[in-house]
């Protein structure tokens, strides 16, 4: 299998996009960042992107309606021939043309474990401040194939914490953040090497 081609669409500091790039830079991805797109001009995931001379844009939200958005989206993909769409940390709710176009193809990463603290308006900090009032024992991450509904796809990989008593959101957040960068380069490198199949709404992972 030939190397996949990658676009990365963020909101905010990129670290799970530079993790992503730190591995595909180390080897363990069959794939190239092609593209970066943020909906969020001040984002610092672009400069991480420029950093790594990888093409990096802002599509300013103010001036689509969400499908016209999301086909601005699929213009720049189809120019770079883009395999894989990966959300890293993007607070955009993607429209059916995208989700149509590249079904099976698009992988979400969220701070916690779905269906736990997952669906609208649950994002950033606010999960785990959810996580740590409920009084959970263990959180985590996933990666997931994005549908319809949010953080509603076939779930890749989990991957647990610990949740201690005397945890705050922001400890929490911090523990949680590593395993996103952990699981997210190993659920890109499972999709680029061909090794994930979904099955009904259950994903099989092919050794």
């Amino acid at each position: 299998m030939g190397r996949l081609n990658i676009a990365v669409l963020i909101s905010g500091s990129g670290t799970n996009l530079q993790a992503l790039i730190d591995a595909v830079n180390r080897g363990k991805v069959n794939g190239s960042i092609r593209l970066v797109i943020s909906n969020n001009k001040e984002a610092f995931g672009l400069k991480r992107a420029e950093k790594n001379s990888i093409k990096n844009l802002y599509i300013d939200p103010q001036k689509y309606t969400t499908e016209e958005y999301d086909l601005e989206i699929i213009k720049e993909c189809k120019a770079e021939e883009i395999d894989l769409i990966v959300l890293a940390g993007y607070l955009k709710i993607l429209s059916k043309e995208i989700l149509l176009k590249y079904k099976n193809k698009i992988i979400n990463i969220h701070p916690s474990l779905i269906p736990s603290f997952a669906g609208k308006n649950y994002y950033g900090i606010k999960v785990h401040k959810k996580a740590v009032e409920y009084g959970v024992k263990v959180s985590g991450a996933t990666t997931h194939f994005v549908d319809e509904e949010p953080d509603g796809g076939p779930i890749i990989i989990q991957e647990t914490v610990d949740v201690n008593f005397e945890d705050t959101a922001e400890l929490l957040q911090k523990k949680v953040l590593e395993v996103e960068h952990k699981i997210l380069s190993e659920t890109v490198s499972l999709y680029c090497d061909g090794k994930l199949e979904v099955i009904g709404r259950k994903v099989k992972i092919n050794k």
